[in-house]
């Protein structure tokens, strides 16, 4: 086989898009006057209302946690919606620290930058069972200590009812880089920690659907429930949230699991802090940023195609290709020195759940010879094997030197590798020729 093959890419394969779902849905809304005259004004600030009510049906049968319209507002993605949290709820010198899991979504680094927080973006190591909360707890107090703005100096004024000290990043199911799931018990210790530091809880929750059994002959029936949210467990653990604005919010989109480019998210909070957050200034002068979008969505949930998309075809279709790797993975890769660094397995992180498997990416550890080397075999990869893979100095915290230590010791000597954009004749195809590349490198080719 030749041609380049990209195991870098986190995104969803064009061969899988529902344009027949997304067609119907479209054509429901476009054919209805009632319905076209509401999806292509601006549109109300939190969103499109019948997406909202449909989002939040849709979670709660999802995570067995009841929310409202409410607890929801539409965004346009993980990644825009995440630009508004900051632009909402924080003030850089206020707002102390960004506090991020790594190894790091390292495309997040320069939103926050962009938000004024340049050399306050700080990492939290991973272990076993996601982020370590210990070190976390550590750095919270010093950073305290050291703080020398105690109020906001310009978000001040009524406006601005809620800024937070701290934000903690992260994806803590089926991450993105490591592919690890964050245990319960380490959920329910992150959520405490946020109240006590008055903290928000930024997560990513954009893969938790996307899950099937680690094994093969597993039926995909026996999955069990999804784990419980960051913003779940805010909202039910200790009697619940410690003011109107809780301590998490959930940041949703459908790119990983319709595609990208119909550019609709959610965020899901208390109500206090969604309707906030959907009075962001450039929200509240253009409504929604994704109205027309966001109903052709509703009209999918309503109508079950999602639901069934993602049942026959997207998971079905990702189950497949993650075998494949994972197969040319023992075959091709074990034997050199690769190690699968994904945490504990799932199912010791939620044991009633089995075993699972899910998301969009896995973690190798690089073998012991070549580990340092990392940057310099994926550009020999890129260039002598037409191969690209994303390698581990790439998801450092941007500005903290203390990552950048950690990495050159763990996690920088890994790389990620995606199943999401190839088929998987490609993805064993890819596999086979980063075994390839490290045998060539061994042998000085």
């Amino acid at each position: 086989m030749t041609g380049h093959i990209n195991l870098q890419l986190g995104w969803p394969s064009p061969s899988i898009f529902p344009s027949e779902q997304v067609l119907q849905a479209s054509s429901n809304v476009l054919t209805s006057p009632k319905k076209s005259a509401a999806s292509l004004v601006y549109g109300p600030d939190a969103g499109y209302a019948p997406a909202r009510d449909s989002i939040a049906k849709w979670l709660s049968s999802i995570y067995n946690s009841p929310t409202t319209s409410e607890n929801v507002c539409i965004t346009n993605g993980a990644s825009g919606n995440l630009d508004n949290v900051l632009a909402r709820f924080t003030e850089p010198g206020y707002t102390r620290n960004i506090w991020m899991i790594e190894p790091s979504y390292f495309l997040a680094c320069p939103i926050f930058l962009d938000a004024g927080f340049e050399g306050r973006l700080r990492g939290v190591p991973e272990d076993e069972e996601g982020l370590d909360v210990e070190f976390l707890r550590a750095a919270l107090k010093e950073s305290e200590k050291s703080a020398t703005q105690q109020e906001a100096r310009l978000k001040t004024g009524p406006r601005y009812k809620k800024l937070y000290k701290h934000i903690i990043y992260g994806v803590p199911t089926f991450s993105n880089p490591s592919g690890k799931t964050m245990s319960l018990r380490r959920r329910q210790e992150l959520v405490r920690l946020a109240r006590e530091f008055d903290a928000l809880v930024v997560t990513d929750d954009v893969y938790d659907v996307l899950r099937w059994p680690q094994n093969p002959d597993t039926d995909v029936s026996q999955l069990g429930s999804v784990p419980p949210r960051i913003v779940d467990l805010d909202r039910t653990l200790d009697d619940g949230v410690k003011d109107d604005f809780g301590n998490a919010v959930s940041n949703g989109s459908f790119s990983k699991i319709i595609a990208p480019g119909m550019r609709v998210g959610w965020a899901e909070g208390t109500p206090a802090f969604t309707l906030a957050l959907s009075q962001v200034g450039s929200t509240r002068s253009g409504g929604c940023p994704t109205q027309i979008s966001a109903s052709f969505v509703h009209e999918m949930l309503e109508t079950g195609s999602l639901q069934e998309y993602l049942s026959k075809t997207v998971i079905p279709t990702f189950r497949e290709r993650y075998y494949a790797m994972f197969e040319a993975i023992e075959a091709k890769l074990v034997p050199l020195g690769f190690e699968i660094s994904v945490g504990k397995p799932y199912e010791a992180t939620f044991p009633t759940n089995g075993q699972k498997a899910g998301g969009y990416f896995t973690y190798l550890t690089l073998p012991s010879d070549v580990s340092g080397r990392g940057a310099e075999l994926a550009s020999l990869g890129l260039r002598d094997y037409d191969l690209k893979f994303a390698y581990g100095d790439m998801f450092q915290v941007d500005g903290d030197p203390d990552c950048a230590a950690r990495a050159a010791k763990g996690f920088g000597k890994g790389v990620r590798l995606s199943w999401a954009w190839h088929s998987k004749e490609e993805i064993v195809e890819g596999i086979e020729r980063l075994a390839k590349l490290i045998s060539d490198t061994r042998n000085g080719s």
